[in-house]
């Protein structure tokens, strides 16, 4: 499959053939839908937190003797069922909501959107991102011209994938609305299926295809 590459004016520069294998393989609702539920759930903190009896403060001592009053044996007023005392069953920070996907399952869902935004149109092939002058300025103009984009508009929805070596638009683009950038080999599915726009580097194809190279 070929696809044409442009340049950061919008021009198209020349073709480039991309890999069956990373672009071309059969879209699977239910695999994307665990792995991005389970990235999801790998994001999440617990801050909901009662104190359990073992960490309110007092009831060092028994309240009263076991046996002679009368009344009701208690060992400590910070019981759940006394005023003061600790929560039974609340919530706790140390709640691990944490869901596991092996590597293979993670890699295949990540192809899986890069191929179904190849066949819609929204994948572009940029020959480099060396943005001159390296301002978020020149960046956002840029975009503009490759995305067809109105002069006001300051809004991008845009992921851009680099190769690995190249570091300087992470930089760049870091003040951009909706815009992100990730090395090529760090690619997850919440960010590619949360930008609308594309934009990968031509050199980092290579990277993409060698780093996810286990997945048949």
């Amino acid at each position: 499959m070929k696809q044409s590459v442009i340049d950061l004016k919008g021009k198209v520069v020349k073709e480039v053939e991309l890999p069956e294998k990373v672009f071309g393989v059969k879209w699977n609702p239910e695999l994307v839908h665990q792995v991005l539920l389970s990235q999801l759930a790998n994001r999440r903190h617990p801050w909901a937190h009662a104190k359990g009896r073992g960490e309110v403060r007092g009831g060092g001592r028994k309240p009263w003797r076991q046996k002679g009053t009368g009344r009701a044996r208690h060992g400590s007023i910070r019981s759940p069922i006394w005023i003061g005392g600790g929560k039974a069953h609340g919530p706790s920070k140390e709640r691990n909501y944490s869901q596991k996907v092996n590597k293979k399952m993670n890699r295949l869902a990540i192809l899986c959107v890069l191929s179904k935004k190849f066949k819609e149109a929204g994948v572009k092939v940029v020959d480099q991102f060396k943005f001159d002058p390296a301002k978020t300025k020149t960046v956002a103009t840029n975009l503009r011209v490759i995305l067809d984009l109105n002069k006001n508009d300051k809004k991008f929805d845009t992921l851009l994938i680099t190769q690995p070596e190249n570091k300087e638009p992470i930089r760049l683009t870091r003040n951009l609305t909706k815009t992100k950038t990730l090395s090529a080999d760090s690619l997850n599915v919440y960010d590619l299926l949360n930008h609308k726009n594309i934009l990968i580097e031509e050199s980092g194809i290579a990277s993409i295809q060698k780093h996810y190279k286990t997945v048949k």
